[in-house]
């Protein structure tokens, strides 16, 4: 589509093409622009109707809109601001060059101004940080009729009309009405008497993370954000929820892969910036994987005599590893959806004992039978590999699931105690353990 767009601009089609740009996505018209040469990016974005404009401005990822808004006139750039919601107008500013954010805090209104000024000065990964002022809210006296005049009157601006929130004189939550409860209520009822009481609602600091939990727990639309004085300051709508999922599950993965977390597109980031991201983690990792070369070293006499023990290495450590990885990941996702916590701790260890001594035991029974069966040693070396998988195993799980417990109670992030950590860490125990008892078996 994009050599069929490119030639419409080419032969001056653009009535034709915003035809077409018309009756699609602002999500799909964003992501042609991913592929669009740069010099085609401006004269397409006008093209664009302006609410439908908007729409895809938002969906544009930060290089893009940084283009756009260089190219844009005074007047350009004060109707796209005008058109966005606070929230994303914060996300904007927030992702763009200190040059771009003078221009766009310089054509907005004194007073949305202020307001962008005030979201940002709330913590990075606050629930005020992700939150939008666009809202309805109503007064208890009101009646149906009322509602609905000043939705009409209002909602046009607001991100969401479905649920509504009311306020007293001081702009203190008291309650919640969904435009449900509204349609099937008499026009004449009091909002008093048909909203919902005692509403779930969150604090503007409020880790972002515990908001998204919360919209999920309660299968909420949007959930209300109060200050300290419990007064409504704003709403976390569920598209911003979903933002907020994808951004720390992103996080996440790269934490557990040993990776520094990066906000740019893989494409988009350069071969440089990579390498910083990465480099640090591989240094720390390669490290202290010098604990595993000190204790080869030092069993290095053993394993002169019975070079044997040596093909069995590899196993052994992989199998740690893959072992205190299972228990790593599955405790950092239970963290992450609050399943668990760590006063679980001892639950979790006596769980993780019971299940390692499960698999340890299978898997060092398949591997007696295998050595002896296909790799024809002896049955001590057998024995001696067999016990060292049964102990690494136990021991490779009660690492895995107690590491990401402890960061988090000590207030770093569990991901941090992802596979790269647990295989380090257990590769260096299962060889120690490995040595231990051939030196015990074989005396030497």
């Amino acid at each position: 589509m994009i050599d069929e767009i490119i030639e419409m601009i080419d032969i001056k089609k653009y009535t034709q093409l915003k035809e077409i740009l018309s009756e699609m996505e602002p999500a799909d018209i964003a992501a042609l622009f991913d592929d669009l040469p740069q010099r085609y990016m401006p004269l397409l974005y006008r093209l664009l109707p302006k609410e439908l404009a908007s729409e895809v401005f938002v969906e544009l990822d930060a290089d893009t809109q940084e283009i756009l808004i260089k190219g844009f006139s005074d007047s350009e750039l004060k109707e796209v601001l005008d058109e966005l919601y606070l929230d994303d107008a914060v996300d904007i500013i927030e992702e763009m060059p200190a040059n771009v954010v003078k221009r766009i805090i310089s054509h907005t209104d004194p007073e949305l101004r202020n307001t962008i000024n005030e979201v940002l000065n709330y913590p990075k990964d606050s629930a005020g940080s992700i939150m939008t002022i666009e809202l309805v809210d109503l007064k208890e006296s009101m009646t149906v009729h009322d509602a609905f005049t000043r939705i009409r009157r209002t909602g046009l601006d607001k991100e969401t009309i479905y649920t509504c929130y009311v306020t007293d004189k001081n702009r203190i939550l008291i309650g919640i009405v969904s435009a449900k409860d509204l349609l099937l209520a008499e026009e004449d009822c009091v909002i008093a008497d048909i909203m919902e009481k005692n509403p779930i609602f969150v604090n503007t600091l409020d880790d972002k993370e515990d908001v998204v939990l919360a919209l999920s727990k309660y299968d909420l639309l949007a959930m209300p954000v109060v200050d300290n004085e419990q007064r409504l300051v704003g709403i976390v709508t569920v598209d911003d929820a979903i933002d907020v999922l994808q951004e720390e599950a992103t996080e996440d993965i790269e934490k557990m892969a040993a990776i520094t977390p990066s906000e740019k597109p893989y494409l988009k980031t350069g071969i440089i910036d990579t390498c910083k991201q990465r480099i640090p983690w591989l240094l720390v990792l390669m490290l202290s994987s010098t604990f595993t070369g000190k204790i080869i070293s030092h069993f290095e006499d053993a394993l002169g005599k019975f070079v044997i023990l040596t093909s069995f290495i590899p196993m052994i450590m992989g199998t740690g590893g893959n072992s205190g990885s299972q228990s790593s990941v599955t405790v950092i996702r239970g963290l992450s959806l609050d399943e668990i916590e760590f006063k679980d701790i001892f639950k979790i260890i006596w769980k993780e004992i019971r299940v390692s001594l499960i698999c340890g035991i299978v898997l060092a029974g398949a591997t007696f039978v295998k050595m002896m069966l296909i790799d024809n040693v002896s049955s001590i070396i057998a024995f001696i590999v067999s016990m060292t998988l049964l102990f690494t195993i136990v021991l490779a799980k009660l690492v895995g699931c107690s590491l990401p417990l402890l960061a988090k109670k000590v207030g770093f992030d569990p991901a941090v105690m992802a596979s790269p950590f647990i295989t380090t860490i257990v590769d260096a125990l299962s060889l120690f353990i490995y040595f231990n008892i051939a030196s015990m078996v074989l005396h030497i």
